[in-house]
């Protein structure tokens, strides 16, 4: 199928969550990069509470009560479900449990870079190396500046104009800044949520990087085979994959939707 093809269905929309303290914006230009492989598809990014324009509301401390939000949210916006999601890390994890307790909404899930009980332990779930890191930063009242260029070290390897994007990062952090109290908040739901042992009815695809220095890229590996869910893996790209080739993260999500509409009978 080409780009231009015009039986290509028009009314997909697909719903963007990022991780832990991270915003709407913080996914640059990759809505651009989809929707370049997917014409006519329908993109929003959207934020978890206690980030980004949300960033003075109160983080819920569970994800099921994360995925209740963004399904009032896409109410208040009146989109209509059923949507596709694509997200990251925790992002992922509200996916996952917005899949598990209200598959009719869901079309499919691309879950990106991310790990949940009971599939891992705590220590790949996030590399223990990281820890005194974020504590040290938390401790001493680091500047927005040091915050992201230690995120930016920690999560990407090559994006494609690093000194753009810190400067774009700072700003974010600056004009909505994730306070302290949210952050831990976050942290705890993501450690406290269990996945179901069976994979949710919607179609997933699993997304990993070897070289991810946040998350053992083994914690998708796991998901992946437990669930008997599509699982494709980037050989050089940091956590925030999208960042690092977005390209490659948008061919892989056409491939698999692809897939979903032979099975189904969807012009592809």
């Amino acid at each position: 199928m080409t780009a231009g093809r015009s039986d290509q269905p028009r009314s997909d929309t697909w719903i963007l969550l990022r991780g832990l303290t991270r915003e709407a914006r913080h996914w640059g230009r990759f809505p651009e990069v989809l929707r370049a492989q997917m014409p006519g598809a329908r993109i929003v990014a959207i934020d978890l509470p206690g980030n980004g324009r949300l960033h003075r509301q109160t983080s819920p401390l569970s994800v099921p009560e994360m995925a209740d939000y963004c399904r009032a949210d896409l109410e208040r916006r009146g989109i209509e479900r059923p949507v596709y999601l694509l997200a990251m890390s925790l992002g992922a994890m509200v996916a996952t449990a917005w899949a598990a307790s209200h598959p009719q909404d869901i079309k499919g899930c691309v879950l990106i870079n991310t790990s949940m009980r009971p599939f891992s332990p705590f220590y790949q779930r996030l590399k223990p190396r990281h820890y005194l890191t974020i504590l040290k930063l938390a401790a001493l009242g680091a500047t927005p500046r040091q915050w992201e260029e230690t995120v930016l070290r920690i999560t990407a390897h090559h994006p494609a104009d690093p000194a753009s994007t810190l400067r774009e990062w700072v700003r974010l952090r600056e004009e909505c800044p994730v306070t302290p109290r949210n952050a831990l908040r976050q942290l705890m739901a993501a450690a406290r949520y269990s996945a179901p042992a069976t994979a949710p009815a919607p179609p997933m695809l699993i997304l990993s990087s070897t070289r991810d220095e946040l998350v053992d890229a083994r914690c998708s590996q796991r998901l992946g085979a437990a669930w008997q869910a599509s699982l494709a893996t980037h050989a050089s790209a940091g956590h925030d994959m999208p960042l690092d080739d977005g390209d490659w993260v948008a061919a892989q999500v056409r491939q698999w939707w692809q897939k979903l509409g032979s099975v189904n009978g969807r012009p592809s």
